[in-house]
């Protein structure tokens, strides 16, 4: 029997709609975001706020009425929302935390002995001392350990040993992140932040790979066994493999040929449904989004450049002479394409959102309907990120790299 075989338009439908960026537009208010987030598994969190954190900015560009304090009340006082690891750091919905002893035991065996060769002796009694300090005082930073203002580090290897000792009692599932001050966390027992309905379930880990390689599975859509382990990032790719072929003896699983945007053809895993599921599949809208460079359908560069030929590498660390864009640029997606990128900066001292520089796709004309909805687009996010108004500087308008 031929491969069924899933042409290239019919799997970024189905990829963009299993990552939320096809109508309908998700609910509104605390509920609908908290479906949200479950519907994409995760949201990466990370600091630099050129124009809005990256959090914010992937639930914005799926939800234009998003707005960040609820985040902040779905993983404050709601606790439907909790803090920990995927392949970074992310909020994740508070059901799914039974599935994270299995990473807590994992990352705890991985990091005890890499930090322990680190900070040698000094390790063990400062992780116990202040483990100690948080049950008689309540939630800490690391600064409040060391009785100073936070200061940048460059990585974990110059972390003081408070500030390593409370990464390895988060990670490892003693503490929780209970909160954040700007950005800079504060941990607690993970008694006093996780439900007990959650923190008291421990599926064994046949369960939990069984669960990550299930859900990991219907968010994508199709997959190879790398892609699944690398979803969550706590299956092995060997568990992967295994899950998928348990699942194709099973019926539960089929093979498949993925078409990509150059005319070639890749084997993944997929749903026996996986072609009507497809099908089915809303057409994307023609709104143009300004997507985050961390959004969870860029998070896989590889995967994004096979099937829209979007080639992106985020240019943060690159030193600027060398950089072929800029420190950081947002790709542009138009309904299943994606159409550009465009450089820019929340000035929110002086209300203005500043665009420096756009570059349409090869290919990709530019014209006044296209410009137009990139510039509602604009002064919606304008808004978003405390500005009043976008200026665009002259030499904004770039050719194709």
């Amino acid at each position: 029997m031929a491969t069924p075989h899933l042409a290239n338009d019919l799997a970024r439908r189905l990829f963009l709609e299993r990552h939320a960026l096809s109508a309908p537009v998700p609910g509104r208010g605390l509920a609908g975001l908290s479906d949200l987030v479950a519907r994409l598994g995760f949201v990466q969190l990370d600091s630099i706020a050129t124009v809005e954190r990256a959090h914010h900015m992937i639930l914005f560009a799926r939800c234009p009425a998003y707005r960040t304090a609820d985040l902040d009340r779905l993983l404050g006082k709601e606790r439907q929302l909790f803090e920990h690891w995927t392949h970074d750091a992310a909020v994740i919905p508070t059901a799914f935390y039974p599935h994270w002893h299995l990473r807590f035991a994992r990352d705890a065996d991985a990091l005890r002995g890499r930090w322990q060769r680190w900070h040698r002796h000094d390790f063990i009694a400062r992780t116990e001392a202040v483990l100690a300090h948080i049950h008689r005082h309540g939630p800490v930073c690391s600064a409040d350990l060391r009785g100073e203002a936070p200061r940048k580090t460059t990585g974990w290897w110059d972390w003081h040993p408070d500030k390593t000792a409370l990464e390895y009692l988060w990670r490892s599932g003693e503490l929780a992140v209970t909160g954040r001050s700007g950005f800079q966390k504060y941990y607690d027992l993970a008694e006093r932040v996780i439900p007990a309905a959650q923190r008291c379930q421990h599926p064994d880990p046949a369960e939990t790979i069984d669960w990550c390689c299930a859900a990991a599975m219907d968010r994508l859509g199709f997959a190879t066994t790398g892609e699944l382990a690398a979803f969550w990032a706590t299956v092995t790719p060997a568990e992967a493999r295994a899950w998928c072929h348990d699942q194709l003896r099973k019926g539960e699983l089929i093979e498949i040929e993925v078409g990509t945007m150059d005319g070639g053809r890749r084997r993944a895993f997929a749903r026996p449904d996986v072609m009507q599921a497809a099908a089915a599949a809303p057409v994307p809208t023609g709104r143009l989004r300004v997507l985050s460079p961390f959004d969870p359908a860029l998070r896989d560069r590889k995967r994004a450049e096979r099937l829209f030929g979007f080639h992106y590498r985020i240019e943060v660390f690159t030193p600027a002479a060398k950089r072929i864009y800029g420190y950081y640029v947002f790709p542009l997606l138009e309904a299943d394409r994606l159409v550009g990128r465009i450089d820019m900066k929340a000035h929110r001292a002086e209300g203005v959102l500043r665009v420096t520089a756009l570059w349409p796709e090869p290919g990709i004309a530019w014209g006044k309907g296209r410009q137009a909805r990139l510039e509602a687009e604009l002064d919606r996010l304008a808004r978003f990120a405390g500005c009043d108004r976008v200026e665009w500087l002259d030499g904004w308008r770039r050719e194709a790299v």
